[in-house]
């Protein structure tokens, strides 16, 4: 086989890694690919018009690609070429590819429809009203912090805002000022056009990454949960500072029980399942069921409608299964069949990132691997903000380019080894500003 993975995070890095591992795969091409995927067994960055795989002049390129090199298969990692529908434009030229259609990508791409999807099918989630006008919604606010003592407010944007879109307003002024923002001063374009206001809802938060085959929205179809995740996206120890992309993740997540999976599965995996096939979406790909847990009771706080970043990298690794075989599955209607199965142990991966992130950061700068001190923890480097210059080693050439540059995946026998490996594997690597939280997956204790 041959296959194309769309995307330039670590997220890619991990499924390219995963995917050369097949016996199936004999080329893989990353487009546009990072300093890691270049370095992976059997793959070959290729370039993308104008650098944005989800722009149209790129999107034209990738298919004339996929069918001048015959692609067997299309693995699409980030949400944004979903949205604008690659895998309907793929489909109508003859292609394979894993993913969403455009429809079904609105369940990431829009929070409006996604919320009146979970109502209208009894996803259990978190209370909201959606707003296309700033006045109703400040009125809204004032009435919801009127009382005595009120919960805080959850402001989302309605589009794609690249993980900026989220406001968890704690008063009315927070609350305000994230209206003003979104919808008058426009800081998020056209994603803040209409907002969901959302109940806030206590607890701790996982990650279900899933596989789901639902080929042209018609028959039994199938979602498959993962192993549980978590990851950490406040920019600082102990959950402070502002959100991020991701500052790491790990598997499983040690508070989803027997008891809270089968609460999840029940009442957000099985209707989600019901709505997918009633709503008619063609789905064939992987889906994110970002939850929120309390006293073993699960709600649902979002979906994606890809695997997430940088819960892929803790979770990938922990898979017994041939990654390019449950592509084939997801995609032509077997997935309910295939042998998919865990590894035991926990993985710990902490994310390195640039000085200055999540703000303006620094790029350009050198990344030396100590690949002997890296091989000793059995830790795997996934890049995310790296390129490549010359040279061919791990630690050759690499250099930052992008505030999270990568993360560090180690597998251990418990929860505790994978954390110990996985920061003296920190220690292997240096860039200049390089910084990272130290209490990735300390939390259980």
């Amino acid at each position: 086989m041959k296959i194309l993975v769309i995307g330039s995070g670590g997220r890619e890095h991990a499924l390219v890694w995963k995917l050369a591992q097949s016996e199936k795969v004999e080329a893989l091409y990353a487009a546009p690919g990072n300093g890691g995927t270049a370095g992976e067994k059997k793959c070959a960055n290729i370039p993308v018009a104008g650098g944005d795989p989800a722009g149209p002049e790129a999107l034209a390129g990738l298919i004339q690609f996929a069918g001048r090199e015959h692609i067997d298969l299309t693995v699409v990692g980030p949400e944004a070429p979903l949205a604008e529908g690659v895998v309907d434009r793929f489909r109508a030229a003859g292609l394979a590819i894993i993913g969403p259609d455009q429809k079904a990508a609105r369940l990431e791409s829009s929070k409006v429809y996604a919320k009146s999807f979970m109502q209208k099918y009894g996803v259990r989630a978190a209370g909201s009203r959606d707003f296309t006008g700033a006045e109703a919604a400040l009125a809204y606010i004032r009435r919801h912090f009127g009382g005595n003592g009120p919960a805080p407010l959850v402001i989302k944007a309605d589009g794609l805002a690249a993980g900026k879109g989220v406001v968890v307003a704690e008063n009315r002024k927070d609350a305000e000022d994230a209206v003003h923002s979104f919808m008058e001063q426009k800081t998020l374009g056209a994603a803040g056009a209409a907002l969901v206001l959302e109940d806030f809802l206590e607890g701790r938060e996982v990650s279900v990454l899933a596989a789901v085959s639902v080929p042209g929205g018609r028959g039994p179809g199938t979602i498959v949960p993962f192993i549980s995740a978590r990851d950490h996206k406040r920019r600082f120890d102990g959950g402070r500072g502002p959100n991020t992309g991701g500052m790491g993740a790990i598997a499983p997540a040690p508070d989803f029980t027997g008891p809270c999976q089968k609460d999840f599965i029940r009442h957000i995996l099985t209707p989600t399942l019901a709505g997918i096939k009633a709503e008619g979406l063609d789905y064939r790909g992987f889906i994110f069921f970002g939850l929120m847990i309390k006293d073993g009771v699960c709600s649902l706080l979002e979906y994606n409608v890809r695997l997430g970043d940088p819960e892929t990298q803790a979770v990938l690794p922990l898979m017994d299964a041939d990654f390019a075989g449950l592509c084939m599955a997801i995609h032509d209607g077997g997935l309910d069949e295939f042998p998919l199965a865990w590894k035991p142990g926990a993985v710990c991966a902490p994310v390195a990132v640039a000085a200055g992130y999540p703000g303006d950061y620094r790029k350009g700068d050198p990344i030396a691997v100590n690949e002997a001190a890296l091989a000793k923890t059995g830790a795997l480097l996934f890049a995310a903000g790296a390129r490549r210059g010359e040279g061919g080693a791990l630690g050759s050439g690499l250099r930052t380019s992008g505030g999270r540059v990568l993360a560090l995946s180690a597998a251990g026998a418990g929860a505790d080894e994978a954390w110990e490996k996985a920061y003296r594997a920190l220690g292997a690597v240096h860039f200049e500003g390089m910084d990272y939280r130290r209490d990735i997956g300390r939390e259980h204790r």
